[in-house]
């Protein structure tokens, strides 16, 4: 694991930027296509402002969510909302995206988290990239710890692939990215900020503890980890 300090938070995502884009563009020497898997929410905003000005062959790129809410693609809550309003605009916009939830569903009730994690798995592709962000509770994705499903996400014996969590305290249902497919990326990069995740963070470098799913990325040596972070 490295750990990157930024001194502000455009100094963050110009570094997250360019140690994504140097990532796609290695994967993209050895082989015709990369796949980047982005978390959502509102942290990486400026990363995908960034990002979307590299001058990247995003023709050759697939992105595709590490986790999203089980909300209608218009809904304030998506993430495949943000990712098409922010990240895949101008050049870009040439990247392949599927948003997790169907197009028709147009109202919350409406949407299968069966149906769509069966099809997100059936189409399911390892990403090379992997950018995660981290709450102020030590979950990572939607790994949870009060989620029920914690267990299962987890498990390094589960296929990597999606599944379906429903967290307690969190709103909505979510699907997410298990730690399989996490650790099965050729470098994850972990970003969060303010003094009080910084101990959050401290603490699960402490001992891998499902109190703390993030900690699960930060006790294990098969995957490269570049964690950033700001005051």
């Amino acid at each position: 694991m490295r750990q990157i300090e930024l001194n502000d938070a455009c100094a963050h995502a110009d570094a997250m930027a360019r140690a994504v884009a140097c990532e796609l563009e290695r994967t993209l020497a050895s082989k015709e296509n990369a796949c980047l898997a982005i978390a959502g929410d509102r942290l990486p905003l400026p990363l995908f402002k960034a990002l979307q000005q590299r001058a990247l062959p995003w023709d050759r790129i697939s992105v595709m969510l590490v986790d999203e809410r089980m909300v209608p693609l218009g809904h304030s809550d998506s993430n495949a909302r943000l990712v098409c309003d922010t990240l895949l605009r101008e050049a870009a916009a040439r990247a392949s995206f599927q948003p997790p939830v169907p197009s028709f569903c147009m109202e919350i009730d409406e949407i299968d988290t069966s149906a769509v994690v069966s099809e997100l798995n059936r189409n399911y592709r390892q990403p090379d990239v992997v950018v995660l962000a981290m709450g102020d509770d030590g979950h990572t994705a939607s790994l949870f710890a009060d989620a029920p499903e914690l267990p299962v996400g987890l498990s390094l014996t589960e296929p990597a692939g999606y599944l379906a969590l429903n967290p307690r305290a969190a709103p909505h249902r979510r699907v997410s990215l298990n730690l399989s497919a996490l650790l099965g990326a050729r470098r994850v990069l972990l970003s969060f900020s303010g003094p009080w995740k910084k101990q959050v963070f401290d603490a699960a470098t402490m001992e891998p503890t499902p109190m703390l799913p993030v900690s699960y990325l930060l006790h294990q040596d098969s995957t490269p980890v570049d964690v950033y972070w700001t005051q």
